[in-house]
C-alpha cells in the first residue's frame, strides 16, 4: 500500500512506519499487563497479600484505570488535536511507572497502576483515532490487523522480558522497563508523528457539543452493538490474563516456564491478525468476524463439557490447543468489531474513539475481574465465562444487525470519501 492512500497530514510519513509506531502506541498497554504475568507471586509475596486470587488486582487496576480515562481523552483530542493529548498520556505513564519502582505497600502499588492506565488510555483513544484519521472501511480494518498483529507480538515477548528480569531482579525493575518504553515511544512519536486531525474536524469544547457527540455515538445501533459485543469478547481476554498465571503452574503444575506456552498461544493470535489483514478485505468484515465469533463459541462450549465432565480440567494436550484455536479465533473477531463500530463515526472520530474504548475497555475489564476472581482451582469458571460471554456478545451483533455475515442496510460509500481514502480505485 502506498502513501496515495493515507490522508494529506501523513504523506510524509511511509506506511510501514505510521502502522508501527501505531502498533507500538498500542503495545505500551499489552506491556504493561502482560509482563507482569510471571511477577505476581513474588509481588503478592513481597507486599503481604495474602489472597493469591488478590494478586490479580495489579492486572484489574490497571485495566480499570485504562478503561475509564478513555472517556475524556478523546473529546479533548477532538477540540486540541491529537498529539499534545498523546503526549500528557505518555507524560502520565512514565511518571506512574517510575513512582511504582518506589512503592511500600499493595495499596500504593494499585494506586499507581491504575494512574498509569489512566496516562495509557491517551495513546489507545489516539492510535485508533489516527487511525480513523487517515483510512476508514475495509482498508481501516486492514491497518488494524497490521497493528494488532504487532500488538500480539508483545504477549510472545512481555512475559518472557519479566521473567528474565525476575531472574536478574525483582518486580520493582519491570516497572522501570516499561517507563523506558514508553519514554523511547513518547521521543519517537515527538519527532515524526504530524497532527491528523484535520482543522475543519476540530470541535468546539463545550457542553452542548459533547453531548451531541456523545448523543452521535451512543445512538447508533451499529456503532453501539458493535461496542458492547467488543466489551463482552474482551472480558474473555482479559479473564483470561488474570488467571494465566494461576491456570498454568496451579492447574497444570508448569512452573516458570509457562511463559513459553503463554507465548505460543500469542504466536497465533499475532498469525490470525495477520492473516485477517489479508482477507479482510476481500471477505468484509461482517463475514470474518461473525464466523469466528460462531466457532469461538462451539469451542468454548465443547471445552466446558470436556473439562467439567473431567472433574474440573481437560488434560494439558487437549486445553492448550483448543484455547490457542479460540484465541486465533479471537483474533478475527475484535481488530474488526473494533472497526465496525468505528466506522460510521469518522466524523467524530476522537470523542467515538474514547467512548468505545471506555465502553469496551472498562466493560471487559469489569467482566475479566468477575471470571478472574471466581478462579476455584480448575478451569470451569473462564470456560463458563468464555461461553456466557460469547453468547452474549453474539445477541448483541444481532440486535446491531439484525443478521448475520452482512450488513441489513449496507450504505453505498460516499464518493468522495472513497476518493479520499483510496484515489486509485
Amino acid at each position: 500500500m502506498s502513501n496515495a492512500s493515507m490522508n494529506d497530514q501523513t504523506r510524509g510519513l511511509p506506511y510501514w512506519e505510521l502502522v508501527t509506531m501505531i502498533a507500538c502506541l498500542m503495545a505500551l498497554n499489552a506491556a504493561a499487563i502482560d509482563i507482569f504475568i510471571p511477577a505476581l507471586q513474588e509481588m503478592g509475596s513481597a507486599l503481604g497479600v495474602a489472597d493469591a486470587n488478590q494478586r490479580q488486582l495489579v492486572i484489574t487496576a490497571y485495566i480499570l484505570g485504562f478503561g475509564g480515562a478513555q472517556i475524556v481523552y478523546g473529546t479533548l483530542s477532538d477540540r486540541f488535536g491529537r498529539r499534545p493529548i498523546l503526549f500528557f498520556g505518555l507524560g502520565v505513564y512514565v511518571v506512574a511507572s517510575v513512582a511504582a519502582i518506589f512503592a511500600p505497600d499493595f495499596e500504593t502499588v494499585l494506586a499507581l497502576r491504575a494512574i498509569q492506565g489512566v496516562g495509557a488510555a491517551a495513546t489507545r483513544v489516539i492510535a485508533v483515532s489516527v487511525v480513523r484519521d487517515c483510512f476508514n472501511g475495509r482498508r481501516m480494518a486492514s491497518v488494524m490487523s497490521l497493528v494488532m498483529m504487532v500488538f500480539m507480538a508483545v504477549p510472545v515477548i512481555a512475559p518472557n522480558i519479566g521473567q528474565l528480569i525476575m531472574l536478574f531482579g525483582d518486580w520493582r525493575e519491570i516497572f522501570l522497563a516499561i517507563g523506558v518504553f514508553g519514554v523511547f515511544v513518547a521521543i519517537w512519536t515527538a519527532i515524526r508523528l504530524p497532527e491528523t486531525l484535520h482543522p475543519e474536524n476540530r470541535r468546539e469544547l463545550t457542553g452542548r457539543r459533547i453531548l451531541e457527540a456523545f448523543r452521535i455515538v451512543l445512538t447508533n445501533r451499529v456503532a453501539f452493538g458493535y461496542t458492547v459485543a467488543t466489551a463482552l469478547i474482551f472480558g474473555v481476554l482479559f479473564g483470561f490474563l488474570n488467571q494465566a498465571e494461576q491456570l498454568y503452574t496451579e492447574v497444570y503444575g508448569l512452573g516458570p516456564t509457562f511463559t513459553l506456552v503463554f507465548a505460543a498461544t500469542a504466536v497465533f493470535m499475532a498469525l490470525a491478525s495477520f492473516l485477517n489483514a489479508r482477507l479482510v478485505e476481500k471477505l468484509g468484515m461482517r463475514r470474518l468476524s461473525h464466523g469466528a465469533l460462531i466457532g469461538f463459541l462451539l469451542l468454548a462450549v465443547i471445552h466446558l463439557v470436556v473439562a467439567y465432565s473431567m472433574g474440573g480440567a481437560a488434560p494439558f494436550w487437549f486445553f492448550v490447543p483448543v484455547l490457542t484455536v479460540n484465541f486465533c479465533l479471537f483474533g478475527f473477531i475484535g481488530t474488526n468489531f473494533n472497526a465496525l463500530a468505528m466506522d460510521p463515526l469518522g466524523h467524530v472520530a476522537g470523542t467515538a474513539s474514547s467512548v468505545l474504548g471506555f465502553v469496551q475497555t472498562f466493560g471487559g475489564g469489569l467482566f475479566g475481574a468477575i471470571i478472574g476472581y471466581v478462579y476455584d482451582g480448575t478451569v470451569v469458571p473462564i470456560l463458563i465465562g468464555f461461553t456466557i460471554l460469547s453468547i452474549a456478545a453474539l445477541v448483541s451483533v444481532l440486535l446491531a444487525e439484525g443478521r448475520l455475515f452482512e450488513a441489513k442496510n449496507a450504505p453505498a460509500p460516499r464518493a468522495s470519501e472513497a476518493l479520499r481514502q483510496n484515489p486509485a480505485e
